[in-house]
């Protein structure tokens, strides 16, 4: 696996996929996909590209693994906790109807979660919530709505019940109710063009592999997406070190905010 080979591979993700691993921390994720062609018994990278586009479903796993879907319900509930106590009630104060963007929504847990939450706070209040993945394969599953014990494991029984329908397999599906609100978009965060006027924006775990560059450039578009006074939340391992530069001001710890005008 040379460097050739490695950048001929780079090529025919990006011309297939629209990921541009040029925006991505080389070596370590050049060390990933290593890995997993090294388990599939493949010599080069080009060769087991070559031979997992030929099946959708082993081309959607790889595509999964590449943009690191992990995600559950209220993850990193004391975060949610906040933005149900303190973020939301702040911007309510000044909009009764909220624009959120859930960014590298996944599966659909964290925008799912925002519904529970906008629905208990402003039950007779229809906000907006867009949800937004590189993945189409995880954005289907996220629209199905259904999921396992696994993936609720930091929702509260009440809301479990109350939200959820069990289904004769055991998985949960999401109520309409909870689902309405939600509109899902494909969406390359490095690629396409931004949405502006959103209130809230989280993106969280996402950037985990983007370059230094990247990050800036991402939060850079996320500043101007969002309305003065908006505040981005980001990943508990993800503070944004030179928020002032990006023209942010601190609101909490790993939530960032538009100044007012």
């Amino acid at each position: 696996m040379d460097e050739k080979d490695w950048e001929t591979f780079k090529k025919k993700l990006n011309d297939k996929t629209g990921i541009d691993l040029q925006l991505y921390k080389e070596p370590q994720m050049k060390r990933r996909i290593g890995n997993l062609v090294t388990r599939s018994e493949f010599k080069t990278f080009t060769a087991y590209f070559d031979n997992v586009v030929k099946n959708k479903d082993t081309f959607a796993e790889f595509i999964e693994y590449l943009t690191i879907n992990v995600s559950e319900f209220f993850r990193n509930p004391d975060k949610f906790s906040k933005i149900e106590k303190e973020i939301i009630p702040h911007l309510l104060k000044k909009s009764p109807k909220l624009n959120i963007w859930s960014a590298g929504c996944s599966i659909g847990a964290e925008p799912y979660s925002l519904s529970i939450i906008m629905k208990e706070l402003t039950p007779n209040v229809r906000h907006r919530i867009l949800a937004s993945d590189l993945d189409v394969d995880i954005l289907a599953k996220a629209r199905k709505g259904e999921y396992t014990d696994n993936e609720l494991k930091a929702m509260e029984p009440a809301r479990l019940a109350k939200y959820f329908t069990k289904t004769p397999a055991g998985t949960y599906l999401v109520k309409p109710e909870i689902k309405s609100p939600v509109e899902f978009k494909r969406h390359n965060l490095l690629k396409d063009k931004f949405e502006s006027g959103f209130d809230l924006i989280l993106c969280r775990n996402v950037v985990i592999y983007f370059t230094e560059e990247a990050k800036d450039q991402l939060y850079a578009h996320f500043f101007e997406a969002l309305k003065p006074g908006g505040i981005l939340f980001v990943g508990a391992t993800e503070a944004i070190l030179n928020f002032r530069k990006l023209g942010y001001t601190s609101f909490q710890p790993f939530f960032y905010q538009k100044p007012e005008k």
